[in-house]
């Protein structure tokens, strides 16, 4: 808590300076949200980005239009040749943000209320699936019986989903996705096997999933990799006919999933239109006519 408060503290005497100065200024009627009378503590809020550190920018008007055009890190301005102290705890709070993404578990009442039940890879542990990636391709031995038990046979799409590198990625965006998804193919009149979530998955384990379902399509919704800007951007890896052993380029991808990127509801559409084209094209990947 102590650290919290220094931080705050720091950031609101950094902000006060700047407006001392007039090298910025809070939109009309609102207060700092990292520092001030009112302080929430989180300086990785929207209003606490949407402040400029650019010393006397030439056009400020055309800088206030950028920064509403992308997520970017632009007019962060420098003290000397160093960032200044904002942008430099900022990207600290980015940072462990991204990093609570990777290493956060998925809650297990997500899945459930979604009607999903969990298999696992041959992963033990967060430590193990990010240090071997090639088991997190593999399912285990429980996780193979199951899903025979389970899933619907030879469908014409296996839908799953997996926490990939980022848990907070499908916590944001699964409970949208998934049932515009699965009813979109539906209503083409396509078969749509039992759907699944799959812990510690990463992009190959699809094509053990295929194989075990006999599905004609698989896809998987996964978390990407979190990066600076946000850490709840999904993708979704979608391949015909897939084997394992299969090369990359056979399979179709669809990313940056996220409510700043491509809105879940609308994600979910637009994978049912490729899907369809996928299966009437018998191909996926690089061998999928546009």
């Amino acid at each position: 808590m102590a650290d919290r408060d220094s931080i705050a503290a720091i950031v609101a005497e950094v902000i006060e300076q700047l407006q001392r100065t007039g090298s910025v200024t809070l939109p009309q009627g609102e207060r700092p949200c990292c520092g001030g009378e009112d302080p929430c503590g989180d300086i990785t809020a929207a209003a606490c980005r949407r402040i400029s550190l650019l010393d006397h920018p030439e056009d400020p008007e055309a800088l206030e239009r950028m920064r509403t055009k992308t997520t970017a890190r632009i007019g962060v301005g420098r003290a000397g040749p160093r960032l200044k102290t904002r942008t430099l705890l900022t990207l600290r709070a980015d940072h462990a943000q991204a990093r609570d993404a990777v290493f956060a578990d998925v809650d297990p009442a997500l899945p459930e209320k979604l009607g999903l039940f969990t298999v696992q890879t041959q992963c033990d542990s967060k430590d193990t699936y990010v240090t071997r990636p090639d088991l997190g391709r593999r399912l285990s031995d429980e996780a193979v019986e199951t899903l025979r038990r389970r899933c619907t046979p030879n469908p014409d799409v296996q839908i799953y989903a997996s926490d990939g590198l980022s848990s907070t990625a499908i916590e944001a965006n699964l409970p949208n996705i998934l049932p515009v998804l699965m009813d979109t193919l539906r209503e083409r009149g396509l078969t749509v096997g039992t759907p699944f979530f799959l812990r510690f998955g990463r992009v190959g384990a699809e094509e053990q999933v295929a194989e075990i379902v006999g599905a004609k399509v698989v896809c998987v919704l996964l978390g990407e990799r979190p990066g600076l800007a946000t850490a709840e951007s999904m993708s979704a890896y979608i391949a015909y006919n897939a084997y394992v052993g299969m090369p990359e380029s056979k399979r179709t991808v669809v990313s940056n999933i996220h409510k700043d990127g491509i809105a879940a509801v609308e994600a979910g559409a637009y994978l049912a239109e490729v899907i369809c084209r996928i299966l009437e094209q018998k191909a996926s990947g690089v061998d999928l006519v546009k």
